[in-house]
């Protein structure tokens, strides 16, 4: 058994990692995070091995990991397979990539869009609300 001190309870755990209660349960729902037992009549406690891993899942998650992949990057961090880390964060670096150029594009057609309404002056109709309606928004 672990000293007491080294244990934590799931309001704690949450505590130490900046997240709610309700995120750690979410986790262990997705089978990210294990749920400790519970003792009879007691209280489940997490150790510093569960701080590491909702710290990992977290960080993951800010550089744009599913959770399907962060489950997968965790069992393959069980096996310390780096190769099949790394092709899933190539994967992933392709999707960010493809991502960019979309909002890019977005970004060049929305910022025309707003030109064409600065330009307009007072016209009955709006040049970015007619080509909504029109649907002739292209992201080029």
């Amino acid at each position: 058994m672990k000293p007491r001190a080294a244990l934590l309870t799931i309001g704690r755990l949450a505590e130490a990692v900046g997240v709610n209660v309700e995120t750690i349960r979410f986790y262990q729902r997705k089978r990210l995070l294990r749920e400790p037992p519970r003792p009879l009549g007691g209280i489940r406690h997490y150790s510093a091995e569960d701080v590491a891993r909702v710290k990992f899942i977290k960080a993951a998650q800010r550089i744009g990991f599913s959770l399907n992949e962060i489950h997968h990057l965790l069992r393959l961090n069980e096996g310390m397979q780096c190769d099949a880390a790394a092709e899933l964060a190539t994967h992933h670096l392709q999707d960010v990539r493809t991502r960019l150029q979309d909002l890019r594009r977005m970004e060049v057609t929305l910022a025309n869009l707003l030109d064409q309404c600065h330009r307009g002056g007072k016209k009955v109709a709006c040049p970015l609300i007619a080509a909504l309606q029109t649907n002739k928004v292209e992201a080029s």
